[in-house]
């Protein structure tokens, strides 16, 4: 990835964050472009400027396809133009169906699934122009098994594959790649405010027996966005140790 520009979407969250890692040591100049105001986008930059990461960051809501728009140009101003897109940014909001608001749902929706048109089109002329491009998307292991009480969730995230299959068609002869990855549970600041014995329980249902390391995944999103995988496209790679196959 030496001298590659990336975005990354949710790159403050755990995830995004150990992948803005990942990509920096493989040599990206990484943007983390996220929900945070700005004031928090510069802590989070100082901090990791600490640790010996040092990353751009840009304010965006990925649902507005304008704050979108406003991003990339800001993005491609300052840092040049894009080559690899992770759309990482996502959220939850569950409920069993029956009482689940119109709210709940449209926030999951317009915050998993649109924001990979709002965000990816902004940049996909450009990638079409250099010949040149690789687009990660996240999904989750409940998009492919379902989950209790996230209707919204596991439908927004299984939309993220029609996205992916479909792009992948429509962009592979000009040099660009779009895959997927749906990681299981993950050991992150969200799964970890669970009680305990629902954890527990989780983990127990885990072939390897425990949760996923950030960095985990993003080594999987690292390797899709390699240089050395232009032959991968339209694919899902499933990080979820066993839990579902």
């Amino acid at each position: 990835m030496k001298g590659r520009i990336a975005i990354i979407t949710g790159g403050s969250g755990d995830i995004g964050t150990a992948t803005c890692q990942e990509f920096s040591r493989q040599g990206a100049r990484v943007i983390a472009v996220d929900l945070l105001a700005q004031d928090q986008g510069v802590l989070w930059q100082k901090k990791q400027k600490a640790a010996g990461f040092d990353f751009g960051f840009v304010h965006v809501d990925v649902s507005d396809f304008a704050s979108c728009a406003a991003m990339a140009k800001e993005v491609e101003s300052h840092f040049g133009p894009v080559d690899i897109i992770v759309n990482g940014a996502g959220t939850l909001s569950d409920a069993s169906l029956r009482k689940m608001t119109p709210e709940q749902w449209n926030k999951v929706v317009h915050t998993d699934l649109d924001s990979l048109f709002n965000v990816t089109r902004q940049f996909i002329n450009g990638m079409i122009e250099r010949h040149y491009g690789r687009i990660i998307n996240i999904s989750s292991v409940n998009a492919e098994k379902g989950q209790f009480g996230q209707t919204n969730y596991a439908s927004a995230k299984a939309g993220v594959y029609g996205f992916t299959k479909s792009l992948a068609q429509e962009v592979a002869r000009h040099g660009i790649t779009v895959n997927a990855i749906s990681p299981g549970y993950v050991e992150s600041r969200m799964v970890m405010t669970v009680p305990e014995e629902i954890r527990e329980k989780i983990i127990a249902q885990i072939p390897l027996g425990r949760l996923a390391k950030p960095e985990e995944i993003a080594w999987g999103i690292a390797c899709l966005a390699s240089e050395r995988s232009g032959f991968i496209t339209g694919s899902n790679l499933a990080v979820n140790g066993g839990l579902h196959m």
